[in-house]
């Protein structure tokens, strides 16, 4: 059965404006299925945490207070790390999960948003400008967000929701490999290995393919 909905859920330092994004909502558009892309740096960039995302998110999958039909979340690097949380604690409100490069390591201390010493760079100086891609330039970020993000462990989430992932071998912000043992021990979870960097473009195609099959629409 097609999606009720789709929630695609952008990147870090990206936004609802992204260039996957908008390829995904013309093609479920043109499928008749409705699309959503929250945008996960409101109200500010500099306060963002996961924990703010996780609750802007359920705020999202609840609708308008009705009974909401459940949706299936399309989750981009960070925010496949946000999939993979909502699956498993909103379990009744996501029906289906799909992941472009999930940052499954996102939980671990010293996972490579950046080396250790710019670390305790950002502890000592509490913020670290970012480049921010929808804004075209750097963007300061609180250090809340890191010590937040250790909170937030996707690699050990427990969820049962049929789940596709999207995963380039030349990824040099994802191991794939970590990928590929995160979605080891899951019999729910399906990997593709495409020959592709982080960022996924010249797989869209074959993403698309993927996704008219997992998803029963096209």
């Amino acid at each position: 059965m097609a999606p009720a909905r789709v929630l695609y859920l952008h990147g870090f330092a990206s936004s609802a404006r992204s260039t996957k994004a908008a390829y995904f909502e013309r093609w479920f558009a043109s499928l008749h299925v409705p699309f959503r892309c929250p945008d996960f740096n409101e109200p500010d960039f500099k306060s963002l945490t996961m924990t703010r995302m996780l609750r802007q998110l359920e705020t999202e999958l609840a609708g308008d207070g009705r009974a909401a039909a459940p949706a299936t979340l399309v989750g981009s690097s960070l925010g496949g790390t946000l999939a993979i949380l909502a699956a498993a604690r909103f379990a009744d409100r996501v029906d289906r999960v799909v992941l472009f490069a999930p940052a499954v390591m996102f939980g671990k201390a010293g996972h490579h948003l950046l080396p250790p010493h710019r670390v305790e760079e950002w502890r000592q100086t509490g913020t670290l400008p970012f480049f921010h891609y929808a804004y075209g330039g750097e963007r300061p970020l609180d250090f809340t967000f890191y010590e937040d993000s250790l909170q937030h462990d996707a690699f050990g989430a427990r969820f049962n929701q049929p789940t596709l992932v999207f995963q380039g071998v030349r990824d040099a912000w994802v191991d794939f490999r970590e990928v590929e043992a995160f979605a080891h021990t899951r019999p729910n979870v399906t990997l593709a290995l495409l020959d592709d960097d982080h960022q996924l473009m010249a797989s869209l195609p074959q993403i698309r393919d993927g996704l008219e099959k997992f998803l029963d629409v096209g």
